[in-house]
């Protein structure tokens, strides 16, 4: 028995998120129906975090267990001749599964720090080549306005304030790294990085960085709302267009063989 680590990527548009659903239209469940035709078998998958419908994943990461023995390049052409165009496995890894040790890499629990981008396109007319790829805001925003709001949200914190209802998180602390917030043009990227996140809380937390960058609110109004711990004070929650799951970040000697993080800010510069 082996464990195998995939690396796939989507256009969340064509489905209702990454989870498995009665539908079936969800990406685990055409994940799995490819696996299933290229095996012969039932395999069931498990991911390093579920995104809601409309979210894009540049790299979701993916691990499974089989006895099957194929090469690598033999899994990604072969499960990818059965998935949509909207999704594909871009790499393979397999590393060994012992049972009996707790030291097995898990998609999930071995992951260390997850990266979200959001694309804004800030322009007082939408576009209709940035729907479903964008969010948009038509009122001017001021990025520094923004920055300086972003830096309160900084370090370990209850983040119970941008978390949403049916979010079944065990605990709302989580530790925020980083937050980046690029112009370009029209475009505005922000790009969060966490030990984890809640149900909803990068889209919640855009939403009310943009109050700040509209001057709806002061930069000091992000301290004030997370300190609160209540959901009510924040922002609503702003659309799911615009949300890239980018990368999820592991220990060195799993050896998977992901994208840097600048080679997705230049996909999506590409878009």
């Amino acid at each position: 028995m082996k464990r195998l680590v995939l690396g796939v990527q989507y256009d969340g548009n064509s489905w209702q998120g990454w989870q498995t659903q009665p539908s079936g239209n969800t990406v685990q469940d055409a994940l799995e129906r490819a696996l299933q035709q290229f095996t012969k078998a039932d395999i069931k998958t498990t991911c390093a975090g579920r995104t809601d419908a409309g979210v894009h994943g540049i790299e979701q990461v993916v691990h499974f267990d089989t006895e099957l023995v194929r090469e690598p390049y033999s899994w990604v052409n072969g499960v990818n001749a059965f998935l949509p165009a909207s999704v594909a496995v871009q790499w393979v890894k397999e590393l060994p599964m012992d049972p009996d040790s707790e030291d097995n890499f898990h998609a999930r629990f071995s992951a260390r720090a997850r990266t979200y981008h959001y694309i804004l396109h800030n322009a007082v007319i939408r576009s209709p080549m940035w729907s479903g790829r964008a969010g948009w805001a038509f009122r001017p925003l001021d990025v520094e306005r923004m920055r300086a709001a972003a830096i309160h949200l900084l370090g370990e914190h209850d983040f119970s304030a941008f978390r949403a209802s049916g979010c079944q998180a065990k605990t709302p602390v989580k530790h925020m790294y980083d937050i980046q917030i690029r112009r370009q043009g029209e475009m505005i990227i922000f790009t969060l990085r966490a030990s984890a996140f809640l149900h909803h809380m990068v889209r919640n937390i855009v939403g009310s960085l943009i109050f700040v960058g509209t001057g709806k609110r002061e930069p000091v109004w992000m301290a004030e709302v997370l300190a609160s711990m209540n959901r009510e004070i924040a922002a609503p929650t702003f659309m799911p267009d615009g949300l890239y799951l980018a990368r999820i970040d592991y220990e060195d000697k799993w050896g998977l063989p992901q994208r840097e993080l600048v080679e997705t800010l230049a996909f999506l510069s590409f878009l």
